[in-house]
């Protein structure tokens, strides 16, 4: 009996692989990504940092995050031509340090809230440019100073911000 209920868990679990392998629309897909076909390569402006107070090492840090995200997650390949298929520039809008967390009236959490604006113009469409807007916030302890959290959190910003980026230019979800 045991062979039996054996045989019949495999033959379900072969037959819920393959059709979940085959349907390549399951419910349930870490990566959604959805390009046009016809559009094979881009060109990536750099983000340009227009926010009121500038971290130097933030706009070619993010510029280069979605780049290698852009290459290593579709099948597009990067041009410095400006007749790529899809042209890619933006701005840093916002660089902000709030207090988030209060107590025995101090300050002990702040957040930095980084804001950028992303423009995408497709050469192969006439539709007007896309445009993005991504913000995202990072605590960190307010008692160190602006400049040492900045560099504690700069790779944790720019995965979070080059993702959410990728994912509001190509996913469908």
């Amino acid at each position: 009996m045991a062979t039996k209920k054996t045989y019949y868990f495999l033959i379900a679990t072969a037959l819920i692989f393959l059709i979940s392998f085959n349907t390549g629309c399951g419910i349930y897909k870490l990566r959604d990504v959805s390009i046009d076909p016809a559009i094979r390569s881009f060109h990536m402006q750099i983000i340009e940092n227009r926010a009121s107070y500038i971290n130097p090492r933030l706009s070619p840090s993010l510029t280069e995050g979605v780049r290698r995200k852009i290459i290593n997650q579709t099948k597009l390949s990067q041009t410095t031509s400006q007749e790529a298929h899809l042209d890619i520039s933006g701005e840093i809008r916002g660089y902000d340090v709030t207090t988030s967390g209060v107590a025995n009236q101090q300050s002990v959490i702040n957040r930095l809230t980084v804001s950028v604006h992303i423009v995408v113009r497709n050469s192969l469409s006439n539709a007007a440019p896309q445009e993005i807007d991504v913000s995202r916030g990072f605590e960190f302890d307010a008692r160190l100073s602006q400049q040492t959290a900045e560099a504690q959190l700069l790779d944790e910003m720019i995965r979070s911000l080059s993702d959410d980026i990728f994912n509001r230019l190509f996913s469908t979800w």
